[in-house]
C-alpha cells in the first residue's frame, strides 16, 4: 500500500511539474519574460563617442520645409559640407534614408556624385518579407514565410556610388525591438549587410583595424542586441539645418561615424525597444546602438529553449520535493533561495555572454509554492478538524472551543491544576465475562461506556480513559473550570439517575442488568501531556487521582462516594452522608472520611448538567 501510495505521488509531482514546464514552452509566460529579462539583461553604458548623430529633425523641417518635398540635393549639401577638407573628413557617413526611385535628375546625379567623390558613404535599401516558395534541387518546394518578396535599392546611380546596408527593423512578438537582423538574402543568392554592420565594417577598413567580429545568429539572422543606450543617448542635438547653415564645426566630426536620419516623430520612424518600453526610439538612434555593439564584439547568445525547459521541469521536481509537506517557514526560505538563486545564475550566465529566460524558475516555482502552500494548509485543516472531532469524544465541545481559541493551555508537559477527579466501575464484571459469550460482553460494555461518557461530556469533563469497563474522568482541565466540583457531582448523578433506564435496556437485550459505583475526589494534582514523542496521552497524574480511583473501589453498586474536599466545596448544594466508618484505603494513613452524594440541591445551570430528576438516558 505504502509503495502504491509513493508511485502514486510520484506520477503526480511528474505530471504538475511536466504541466508547467509545457506551459512556459508554449510561451504562457512569454510576453512577461521578455520584458523581466530586459530589465535584467539590458543595461546602459557610456559608448566611446565615435558615433554622431544628424537629426532630420522638427527645426529642419520647419526651416526646410514639409520632408515629402525635400530635393536630394539637401543631403548631397550635407554630404559636401561634412566632407569639406581631410581634416574634417568622418571616417563613415550613413544615410538612414531610403532613396529608392528617380526623382529630380540634376539633384539625383549631385547627390550620387557627392556620394561617389567622398567614398565614405553608406546608404538604405529595404526589403519586404514574405512567404513564397522555395525549390529544395530535387524538384519539390518548400513554402518559406520568411522570405524577401521585394526589395528596394538606391536609384542606379547612387547605388553604384556608394555601398549599401538595409534598416530592416523587426519587433518580436511583443512589438519591442530586441534583435537585429545582421544581413538578409536575396532571391538572386546575393546577401545584404545591415546599415549597422556596412558601417562598422568600413570603419574598421578606413581605421585599418580587423574586420568586425559577426555576433551569432539564429537561423533567420537575427542576434541579440545589447543596447547601450536608452533614447535620446546618442542625441547630440545636431540638426541637419545646422550643416546645411555652417553653424557647426566641420572638425567635430573628423574620423567618427556620424548617421543622418529621421529624429522626428512626425517621419514615423521610431520604436519601443528592450532597453526602454516607455519611450520610443528613432530609428537612427537603432542604427546607432547597433553599431556600437558591432564595434564592441560583445555579444550575448540566447540558451535555446530544449535545454531550459529541461532544467525547468528537473527545478520543479526539486521545488515540489522541498515544498511538500513542509512547514512554512522551510518552505519559504526554500522558494526564496531558488528564485533569489536563479536570478543570480541568470546575471552571471549573461555575464559570460548567455541569456536564460529570467522568468520561467521563478514563476513555476511560486505558483508550486503557492500550491504547496494551499495544499498543507487544507491537510492541516482537515487533520485540525479530524482531531478536534477526535478530541470532542474525551472533552465538552465548549472545552475543545475554548482549547482552540487558547491553544496554550495545552502545552507539552504537565502543569499543576485543582481538578474533580472522577471514577466510575461495574460491579462484578469480571464474574459477569465468564458467563456470557464474548460478543455480549462486548456489547453490554459498549452500551455501558457510551452512557457514561454521554454523563461525563455533556457535563463539561475531560474524558481521559477507559481501561476495560472503568472511566476515568476529570473536571477544572485542561482549562479551569468555574466549579469543577459541581459539574463532576452531578455527572456522578446522571450516572446513578440513569442506571434503571440503562438496566432495563441491557436486560431487554442480553438478559443482563449491571450495576457501578462511582467515586470522585478534589485536589491538586498535574495534568498535561505524558509519555513519549511518538506516543503521548493526556492524562491527570497525582494522589488525587490515586483516591478518586480508591474511593470508587470502595463504592457499593448505585452508590456516589465523595471525599471530604469534595463535600466542603459543594456545601449547601448537596445532600451527603458521611459513612458510619472511615475508609481504610490503600497509601492512607489511618482512616479516610468519605460520603454517600445522595442529591444535588443547586439546578443546573445554562453551560450543561443535568438536575437529579432528568435521567441522563432514556
Amino acid at each position: 500500500m505504502k509503495t502504491h501510495k509513493k508511485i502514486k505521488t510520484a506520477l503526480l509531482a511528474l505530471a504538475i511539474a511536466g504541466g508547467l514546464t509545457l506551459l512556459a514552452g508554449l510561451g504562457v509566460l512569454k510576453r512577461a519574460d521578455l520584458a523581466l529579462s530586459d530589465g535584467l539583461y539590458q543595461r546602459r553604458e557610456p559608448s566611446d563617442g565615435q558615433i554622431v548623430l544628424v537629426g532630420i529633425d522638427q527645426r529642419a523641417l520647419e526651416e526646410i520645409g514639409p520632408y515629402s518635398q525635400w530635393s536630394r540635393e539637401v543631403f548631397a549639401r550635407a554630404l559636401d559640407w561634412l566632407n569639406q577638407s581631410e581634416d574634417c573628413r568622418p571616417a563613415v557617413i550613413g544615410l538612414d534614408v531610403l532613396f529608392a526611385g528617380q526623382s529630380d535628375p540634376d539633384a539625383d546625379a549631385r547627390l550620387a556624385r557627392a556620394a561617389g567623390r567622398y567614398g565614405n558613404v553608406v546608404t538604405a535599401c529595404a526589403a519586404e518579407f514574405g512567404s513564397a516558395l522555395v525549390g529544395r534541387g530535387d524538384g519539390d518546394y518548400d513554402l518559406d514565410t520568411f522570405s524577401v518578396v521585394a526589395f528596394d535599392r538606391p536609384y542606379r546611380s547612387l547605388a553604384a556610388a556608394a555601398d549599401q546596408g538595409h534598416i530592416n527593423a523587426m519587433q518580436d512578438g511583443d512589438g519591442i525591438l530586441r534583435h537585429h537582423l545582421l544581413r538578409l538574402e536575396l532571391s538572386d543568392g546575393t546577401w545584404v549587410p545591415s546599415l549597422a554592420l556596412a558601417v562598422a565594417e568600413k570603419y574598421r577598413q578606413e581605421r585599418g583595424q580587423e574586420p568586425v567580429d559577426l555576433p551569432p545568429v539564429s537561423g533567420r539572422g537575427f542576434w541579440y542586441l545589447p543596447f547601450c543606450g536608452a533614447p535620446g543617448d546618442f542625441d547630440q542635438s545636431i540638426s541637419i539645418a545646422d550643416l546645411l547653415s555652417g553653424e557647426r564645426d566641420p572638425a567635430y566630426f573628423a574620423g567618427k561615424i556620424v548617421l543622418i536620419g529621421p529624429y522626428a516623430s512626425g517621419l514615423q520612424d521610431s520604436y519601443m525597444t528592450a532597453i526602454d518600453h516607455a519611450r520610443p526610439m528613432y530609428g537612427v538612434e537603432f542604427q546607432a546602438n547597433a553599431i556600437q555593439a558591432l564595434l564592441w564584439g560583445s555579444y550575448k547568445r540566447e540558451v535555446g529553449d530544449l535545454p531550459q525547459l529541461a532544467l525547468l521541469f528537473v527545478l520543479l521536481l526539486a521545488a515540489l520535493a522541498g515544498f511538500w509537506r513542509r512547514p512554512v517557514k522551510w518552505s519559504t526560505a526554500l522558494w526564496a533561495l531558488m528564485c533569489g538563486g536563479w536570478v543570480l545564475l541568470c546575471l552571471g550566465a549573461a555575464a559570460g555572454g548567455w541569456l536564460l529566460h529570467v522568468l520561467w524558475v521563478p514563476a513555476g516555482v511560486t505558483v508550486l509554492y503557492a500550491g504547496c502552500l494551499a495544499f498543507n494548509y487544507l491537510q492541516a485543516a482537515l487533520e485540525r478538524r479530524r482531531v478536534t472531532n477526535t478530541f470532542k469524544r474525551y472533552v465538552a465541545p465548549e472545552i475543545v472551543n475554548r482549547l482552540l481559541e487558547d491553544d496554550r493551555a495545552l502545552a507539552l508537559g504537565g502543569v499543576s491544576a485543582t481538578i474533580a477527579v472522577l471514577f466510575v466501575d461495574i460491579r462484578g464484571f469480571t464474574a459477569m465475562s465468564e458467563q456470557l459469550e464474548p460478543e455480549q460482553v462486548v456489547g453490554i460494555l459498549n452500551r455501558y461506556l457510551t452512557f457514561i461518557a454521554r454523563c461525563i461530556l455533556e457535563n463539561g469533563g475531560t474524558l481521559d480513559k477507559f481501561v476495560g469497563d472503568e472511566a476515568m474522568a476529570f473536571w477544572g482541565a485542561p482549562l479551569e473550570q468555574e466549579d469543577c466540583a459541581l459539574s463532576a457531582a452531578r455527572a456522578a448523578m446522571d450516572m446513578v439517575h440513569g442506571m434503571p433506564a440503562l438496566c432495563r435496556e441491557l436486560e431487554a437485550e442480553f438478559g443482563r442488568a449491571i450495576t457501578y459505583g462511582v467515586g470522585i475526589h478534589l485536589g491538586r494534582a498535574v495534568v498535561g501531556n505524558v509519555g513519549c514523542p511518538q506516543r503521548m496521552d493526556y492524562t491527570a497524574i497525582g494522589d488525587t487521582v490515586n483516591t478518586a480511583a480508591r474511593l470508587q473501589g470502595a463504592a457499593p453498586g448505585g452508590t456516589v462516594y465523595i471525599s471530604r474536599a469534595m463535600a466542603d466545596a459543594l456545601e449547601g448544594r448537596i445532600r451527603a452522608v458521611p459513612l458510619p466508618e472511615p475508609l481504610s484505603l490503600k497509601g492512607k494513613e489511618g482512616g479516610f472520611e468519605a460520603l454517600t452524594l445522595n442529591e444535588i440541591l443547586e439546578p443546573a445551570g445554562p453551560a450543561g448538567g443535568r438536575s437529579p430528576s432528568s435521567p441522563a438516558a432514556r
